[in-house]
């Protein structure tokens, strides 16, 4: 299989990881160019040891924490220079809305609210998170992806769920 084939089979798989991580389709769309340009890079590499949609999730993944953390330290360093454009009291750098498509219109701020909590797991719990309840993955198929053990795994997504529940209900007042 050619890589045109490669991204017109799995485009929407890497996107919707991809989407899950970064919520904004301008983000998801450049981490997965990332992903597919990585793959053709490193396709040579692939033991199929596991199966191929294994390795893809592996590299989004990892490309889509990737993404975050230079974000953050972009974030950092701006914050650092300036708030605020300097002929206006505008800030320079907003936080982004929510923008996944499919969530209708009244559940965005609940969505956007869950998802701003997910956020702040540690990077192990909120993939484990993600691919159990968003990308509908069982215990088994994420210790594949994560080649990690089926308890570490379940245990992984009880601390994630327990995080998350904690958060939320602290956090019941948040707007």
């Amino acid at each position: 299989m050619n890589l045109e084939e490669l991204y017109n089979t799995h485009k929407n798989l890497v996107f919707n990881l991809a989407l899950s991580y970064v919520h904004n389709v301008q983000d998801a769309e450049e981490i997965t160019q990332d992903v597919f340009v990585s793959i053709h890079f490193s396709m040579h590499t692939f033991k199929a040891e596991s199966k191929f949609t294994t390795w893809m999730y592996r590299i989004t993944i990892n490309k889509s924490l990737d993404f975050i953390k230079a974000r953050q330290r972009k974030k950092r360093f701006a914050f650092i220079t300036s708030l605020f454009y300097e002929d206006s009291s505008e800030l320079k750098h907003d936080h982004r809305d929510f923008d996944h498509p499919g969530v209708i219109l009244e559940n965005k701020e609940a969505t956007a609210r869950i998802f701003h909590f997910i956020d702040q797991l540690p990077p192990n719990q909120k993939t484990v998170l993600i691919l159990n309840k968003i990308e509908q993955k069982s215990i088994n198929e994420i210790a594949e992806i994560l080649n990690m053990s089926y308890k570490a795994i379940e245990s992984l997504l009880q601390r994630a769920k327990t995080n998350l529940a904690i958060k939320l209900k602290s956090n019941e007042g948040y707007e």
